[in-house]
Parts: structure tokens; sequence; C-alpha cells
């Protein structure tokens, strides 16, 4: 276990260790960025005493995965959104969008408002059978 302020050092060198880190685009193509599908990465909530709810959900509504933080500030890096982060995950997006895509991290505070992950989960609702369109 470990003090709060040794948490909150610890999450501020890493946010800043990955500071201006572009986020990671696939591109084998060389199409123009603004065409090709967004995967999405964002805060799902959850409670910050214990542990956050990343999760990954393509522009088609595919679940693509999702982990456990402490923080948002951790979450672009751990889902894979920067460039150079979670190649492991990288093999798996390549393999559901083989033409390529681009990462999009959405915050806690933006989730609910941002039109493009709001489709994405319309659709992933939809392949669930669960469209309730509330």
């Amino acid at each position: 276990m470990t003090t709060k302020e040794a948490a909150a050092a610890y999450e501020a060198e890493h946010v800043a260790e990955h500071r201006g880190r572009p986020v990671a685009v696939f591109n084998p193509h060389d199409k123009p960025v603004d065409e090709l599908p967004r995967i999405y990465g964002f805060n799902n909530g959850g409670d910050p005493r214990t542990f956050l709810s990343a999760v990954l959900l393509a522009e088609d509504g595919t679940h693509l995965g999702g982990h456990a933080c402490s923080s948002e500030g951790y979450m672009p890096a751990d889902l894979g959104i920067l460039e150079g982060t979670r190649p492991d995950r990288h093999e798996q997006f390549r393999q559901h969008y083989p033409e390529g895509y681009r990462m999009e991290f959405v915050g806690f505070d933006k989730v609910q408002s941002h039109s493009g992950l709001l489709a994405a989960y319309k659709l992933n609702q939809a392949k669930r059978g669960d469209d309730n369109d509330e």
C-alpha cells in the first residue's frame, strides 16, 4: 500500500512522461487520417477510491477491451491510445481494422456529450440487442 502523496507523485510523473505524445494511428495505405475509423478509449466511471473502468470501443460499436485504472491520468497509456503504448493491444486493433484506424481518448467529463462515442455506443447496444433509444 502506498500513501496518497506517493500515489499522486507517481501519477504526476507518469502524466509528465507521456505529455505531448501523439495519439496512435495505424495507416498502412497512407489515407487521410480523418478518413480512418476511430477507436475510442474512455473513462466509464467507477469509484476513485478503488478503481475506474477504462473501456475501448470501436467506431463500429465493437468492444475491444478494458482496463481497471486507479486514475484517469493512466488511461491513455494503459489503453494504448498514445503512440508507442500497449503494442499488445494494437495487434487486436489491427485485426479489427486492417485498413487502418486512429485512437481517441474521451475523459469522463465528455463521455455523455461526445457525439462519436455516443454513436459507437448506440451501435454497440444494437449489436447486443439492447437498443432502447434511452
